[in-house]
């Protein structure tokens, strides 16, 4: 480290041991396993903050919802002693700003995910959007104000937005090259059979990915090899053709927002 001009901060430095339930708990057990760099020992946590997202040895998020759900409450709390003394515009950016912000962070991760951990934060979202509309718990048109007048998407459809935009960004280029190799593009059987020119190929690969098969079933459907080929499949051809980014980001919103009010037969 010193070669590289780096220092220890014994102070955020964090020592994990990733695996099962069961797994860890045989291997730590009666063994005192720490980490000694230089003159300071780090011990064993039961959970560690990487890029301000708490993970636990089974690499579960339950943790950093509960964490997260709780400082949005906070803040809602706070909001709600000024709420009188802001117009909406101004709540509305306040919120954005201490609380929506927070429900973005990260939330690709719980692509996939148990529901028992991502079932806290649409109660925050409802709960952000009754500061912002002045209304209580048990009124009614909370539904109708969230989607029509705050043109806010539900949680499950911002975490699509949020994989969709990454996977958008790996195949034109706008994200570094470790992370667009976690897919690769599907090439239409039909082509290679009737030796269609390259054109075709080219337009082709821009259509669908290769969805990878994954071991686990819990942490392997929740890699980003695998929940981002999947929600972009899920797109229609003309969203996956386009090129701009602003567009991608108006047509996806406009796409999801039908999914919502799409009634279900």
């Amino acid at each position: 480290m010193s070669a590289n001009r780096l220092k220890l901060n014994a102070d955020k430095t964090e020592l994990m041991w990733a695996g099962t339930k069961y797994i860890v708990a045989s291997f730590l057990h009666d063994r005192d396993l720490t980490l000694t760099i230089g003159t300071h020992t780090v011990t064993v946590a039961d959970a560690v903050r990487v890029l301000g997202v708490l993970f636990t040895p089974a690499l579960a998020l339950e943790r950093h919802a509960t964490s997260d759900s709780a400082n949005c409450f906070y803040q809602l709390r706070q909001l709600r002693h000024v709420r009188r003394s802001l117009d909406r515009d101004s709540a509305t950016m306040l919120v954005q700003t201490f609380v929506t912000s927070r429900i973005d962070y990260g939330n690709s991760l719980f692509a996939n995910a148990q529901k028992m951990w991502t079932n806290k934060l649409p109660r925050v979202e409802n709960a952000a959007a009754r500061v912002i509309g002045g209304t209580r718990k048990f009124d009614r048109g909370l539904t109708r104000f969230l989607h029509h007048d705050l043109h806010w998407l539900d949680v499950p459809q911002r975490i699509t937005f949020k994989l969709c935009l990454l996977v958008f960004k790996c195949l034109h280029g706008f994200a570094p090259q470790y992370f667009a190799a976690n897919f690769c593009r599907a090439v239409c059987i039909g082509c290679r059979r009737h030796r269609a020119p390259q054109s075709a190929l080219r337009h082709s690969r821009t259509i669908s990915l290769n969805c990878l098969r994954y071991d686990m079933k819990n942490c392997g459907r929740r890699a980003f090899s695998y929940a981002g080929p999947h929600a972009w499949n899920s797109l229609p051809e003309h969203l996956r053709q386009t090129t701009s980014i602003d567009l991608i980001k108006r047509s996806l919103k406009t796409f999801l927002f039908g999914q919502i009010s799409r009634p279900a037969h």
